[in-house]
């Protein structure tokens, strides 16, 4: 008799293809297998369809379970045995096609799987973009994070219009967004508040599950996606786009105990990464989005504090995967804006639409509420933060002398998005004096909004946060005194103080 366990086993190495499994006798017995008390606990489903654009068949598209990745042959057909652990079957959407949207406005690049049939079909009709998607924008929104019925409605009133103005200005029509999780807070009702904002922006968003948008209550991991799911289909999946691979993991591992858990990516994940990462030529640009950063500079800033929930514990694991490609990762979950350059990986940790969690205009560092704007010409990759409510040329903000009650002799700059290739600089009277000396510090207005018991009104639990985007000077002079900043593209921004 055939040992249902061994079976399992045998799928859950995820690098093993389909091709041998099928053809066997053995297959055959598992598939025929009547369904017992015993075999409910885990049933093998064929997996069965084809990827087709005007009713011909796409060759060597990727199509996944979450656990085994098929490529589709030359007719567009594909096989793959999944099982009914399973719950969607997607598609690894090929560049040159468009990103369909569901009524929610989120991405649509999946189907549900039946788990009380053992063979299925699916197939996957995709539309050719009218323009090269080669060059193309994306947008990421973090922790939007609506509670209740206020911060909904500065939401959709405030941020989305502010999205809304950037999109036109960006007047690219191979734009999409990423939702980098927190979409909510806790409140998982408001889902139908944020899926309106989204479908009010006319793009395709692709969604990434935070800590704050699980099913908290039931026994393990696993069932923490319910809801989520739901709604926006599976929580890690890839895409491509011109000549960016783009993936999207779930790195919030909850522990089973009240709203506890810690920031790991689960084996099952990587094994699928793994091979989804073996159909990406090395030396491509690979962009990951989780919700929890994998590592950020709070580590030094205050070493005392435990980072198993604010960093991800296996993320050595996850580098490894992306050597050899130009990787950049973007997450959230902080509200406050790092960057960190490790090796070949580029981290991007994004301050938040939702700020110091909709307590005024800034988060706790002092960047300003708002999301980023990514540009991919290619397989180089730009980007920017943009402010709600703000113009693309506020980057950075300079407070006079006396403003900060840590450094009152000195002027500070706060540069939210600086990474060690800015260059700062200050001017008198137009000719360059020095650059600032940057230090660990918080932002005077950040203190002047956050800190004490009482403040902020709305979140009395928030206050300032030491960041590594402070920088401080003593000019000779404040006669026609001028700060610049040129960002690691050229882009040169000043302020007369």
């Amino acid at each position: 008799m055939f040992n249902r366990r061994d079976f399992i086993k045998g799928l859950g190495l995820s690098s093993l293809g389909w091709f041998g499994f099928q053809s066997s006798s053995l297959a055959k017995e598992v598939l025929d297998a009547p369904y017992s008390d015993e075999l409910r606990l885990f049933n093998p489903i064929r997996i069965k369809g084809k990827i087709t654009s005007n009713g011909k068949g796409i060759p060597n598209v990727g199509v996944s379970d979450g656990r085994v990745i098929s490529k589709s042959n030359s007719n567009g057909e594909f096989e793959l045995i999944s099982g009914s652990d399973r719950e969607f079957v997607f598609v690894i959407l090929p560049s040159g096609y468009t990103i369909e949207k569901q009524a929610n406005g989120s991405a649509s690049f999946f189907q549900k799987i039946d788990t009380r049939y053992a063979e299925q079909n699916f197939n996957f009709e995709l539309k050719p973009l009218r323009n090269s998607d080669g060059n193309h924008h994306f947008l990421l929104l973090s922790d939007t994070q609506i509670q209740n019925e206020y911060e909904a409605n500065q939401l959709l009133t405030v941020s989305i219009p502010d999205v809304q103005k950037t999109i036109q200005n960006i007047n690219d029509p191979n734009i999409f967004g990423i939702g980098c999780g927190d979409l909510v807070f806790d409140r998982l009702e408001l889902f139908k508040e944020y899926n309106q904002g989204i479908a009010a922006t006319g793009i395709p968003f692709f969604q990434v599950i935070g800590n704050h948008d699980m099913n908290f209550g039931v026994r393990s991991d696993e069932g923490t996606a319910k809801t989520f799911k739901g709604h926006f289909g599976p929580t890690y999946y890839s895409w491509n786009r011109g000549e960016v691979h783009y993936v999207v993991l779930d790195d919030v591992f909850y522990l089973g105990v009240g709203t506890k858990y810690i920031g790991y990516i689960p084996e099952e994940q990587l094994a699928w990464l793994e091979q989804d990462l073996a159909l990406v030529e090395k030396g491509k640009t690979v962009v990951v989005s989780l919700h929890i950063p994998t590592y950020t500079g709070a580590v030094q800033r205050y070493p005392d504090r435990d980072t198993l929930g604010g960093t991800v514990s296996n993320r050595e694991h996850l580098y490894r995967l992306l050597e050899g490609y130009n990787a950049h990762i973007l997450s959230g979950h902080t509200h406050f804006n790092d960057n960190m350059i490790m090796g070949q990986v580029y981290e991007h940790c994004h301050g938040t639409v939702c700020g110091a969690w909709w307590s005024g205009p800034i988060c706790y560092d002092g960047t300003p509420n708002g999301y980023a704007i990514y540009e991919a010409r290619g397989s180089e990759l730009k980007w920017t933060y943009k402010g709600t409510g703000l113009g693309l040329d506020e980057q950075f903000r300079v407070y006079g002398k006396s403003y900060h009650p840590d450094f009152p002799e000195y002027h500070t700059v706060n540069c939210w998005n600086y990474d060690p290739n800015w260059e700062i600089s200050w001017y008198e009277n137009g000719i360059k004096v020095g650059a600032p000396q940057k230090i660990m510090a918080v932002d005077p207005w950040s203190i002047e909004l956050h800190a004490g018991p009482n403040l902020p009104a709305r979140r009395e639990w928030v206050e300032p946060q030491l960041n590594d985007h402070m920088f401080f000077f003593k000019p000779n002079s404040i006669d026609n005194l001028v700060v610049e900043a040129k960002d690691r593209f050229g882009n040169v921004y000043s302020k007369k103080v």
